[in-house]
C-alpha cells in the first residue's frame, strides 16, 4: 500500500460525496495503490449511512465507526492504527482541505522529509474568531517546543508510516503532531496549501479552543522534555525551594541564638517552613514520578526511542 488517507468525520453529511469523488480524481491518476479511511466519530446526522454506501461500492473506502464522539485525536489514533500506506496523509472532512494539494505533500516527501505539514497561508476563515486565535497559538507552540511551524492547526499532512505507529495520541493532542513526532528525529517541512471557505455544515471550533491549547501545550512540553526525567523539573524546583527555606531558616536561627530577638511572629519563619514542606513535597514527587516511567516503560516493554534502521541489517529483518 502506497498511500493511507486518514479522514476524521463528525457531522459533514452534504461533504461527504463531493469530497470522496474530488479525492477519487486526484489519486487514480497517480498510479499508486491507496485507501481512503474514514473515521465516523459519532456522527448524528446521516454521515455514517452515507460512507457505509461508499465504502460498499469501492474497495479502496473503509469506515470505523465510533460508538459516540470521542474527538479529532481519537479519530486520527484509530486511523493511524488501520493504516497500511507508506505514506499516511490527514485531512478534514469538511472541503476547506483541497486534495489538490496531495501530489505537492508527496512530492516533498520524496525530498527527504518524514512529516509535511499544510499551511493555510490564505485562509477562508473569520478573522477575529479563528484566524487571529490560530495565530496566536501557532506563535507559542513555535515558541515552547522549537518546532516552527506556521499552521499547526492546519489538518492536511503526510507522515511516513513509521512516524504516525510511534505516536501514542490522547486528549487533544492532535494539534501538536509535528512537535511530537520531532522527539523522534524526524525531519519536518511546511508548504503552503489551499483553503476553502465552508459551504456546509458549521465549525465544531470556537474561540475558546485557543485556551485549551495552552494548557495542552503545558503538557507537550512535559511530554517531549521531561517524560522520561520528571526528577528533573519536579526535583529542580524541589531543590531549590527546600534550599531557600532552609537558609531562610539558618538566618533566623542566627538572629534568634545571637542576637536574642524574637522570631516567633515573623512571616519570615512561615515562609522558611513552607518553603522547606514544599521543597520536600516536590523532591519526593519527582521520585515518584521516576518510579511511574519505570513502570510505565518496563511494564509495557516500551523502548524510550525509537530505531530508524540498523546497518547491517540482521538476517530476521531482511
Amino acid at each position: 500500500m502506497d498511500i493511507s488517507l486518514v479522514i476524521p468525520v463528525y457531522n459533514e453529511e452534504e461533504n461527504l460525496e463531493p469530497l470522496y469523488q474530488r479525492i477519487k480524481e486526484i489519486l487514480e491518476p497517480l498510479g499508486k495503490e491507496y485507501e481512503i479511511i474514514f473515521v465516523d466519530d459519532g456522527s448524528q446526522d446521516n454521515s455514517s449511512q452515507i460512507l457505509d454506501q461508499l465504502a460498499l461500492k469501492d474497495p479502496h473506502a473503509k469506515v470505523i465507526h465510533f460508538r459516540r464522539n470521542f474527538g479529532q485525536t481519537a479519530a486520527l489514533a484509530a486511523g493511524f492504527d488501520l493504516a497500511q500506506g507508506e505514506i499516511v496523509i490527514t485531512l478534514d472532512a469538511d472541503l476547506q482541505n483541497d486534495p489538490a494539494d496531495i501530489p505537492k505533500l508527496l512530492g516533498k516527501m520524496e525530498d527527504g522529509y518524514d512529516v509535511v505539514s499544510g499551511w493555510r497561508k490564505d485562509r477562508k476563515d473569520p478573522y477575529l474568531s479563528r484566524i487571529l486565535p490560530s495565530t496566536v497559538a501557532n506563535w507559542l507552540i513555535s515558541r515552547v517546543t522549537g518546532v516552527e511551524l506556521h499552521d499547526y492547526g492546519c489538518t492536511l499532512k503526510a507522515y511516513r508510516q513509521e512516524v504516525v505507529k510511534e505516536l501514542n495520541l490522547y486528549g487533544e493532542l492532535h494539534r501538536f503532531l509535528p512537535a511530537l513526532a520531532s522527539w523522534m528525529g524526524v525531519k519536518i517541512a511546511e508548504i503552503p496549501v489551499n483553503h476553502h471557505p465552508r459551504r456546509f455544515g458549521k465549525s465544531k471550533y470556537g474561540i475558546t479552543r485557543t485556551f485549551r491549547v495552552v494548557l495542552d501545550l503545558i503538557l507537550v512540553q512535559f511530554l517531549l522534555r521531561y517524560s522520561t526525567r520528571p526528577i528533573r523539573i519536579f526535583g529542580g524546583a524541589g531543590l531549590i525551594s527546600f534550599v531557600v527555606g532552609l537558609f531562610l531558616g539558618c538566618y533566623l536561627t542566627v538572629v534568634k541564638l545571637f542576637f536574642h530577638h524574637r522570631i516567633g511572629n515573623r512571616p519570615l519563619l512561615i515562609l522558611s517552613v513552607l518553603l522547606i514542606i514544599l521543597g520536600i513535597q516536590l523532591l519526593s514527587l519527582g521520585i515518584l514520578g521516576e518510579f511511574l516511567t519505570r513502570i510505565y516503560y518496563e511494564g509495557q516493554n516500551k523502548k524510550p526511542y525509537v530505531i530508524k534502521y540498523v546497518t547491517p541489517p540482521s538476517q530476521e529483518n531482511r
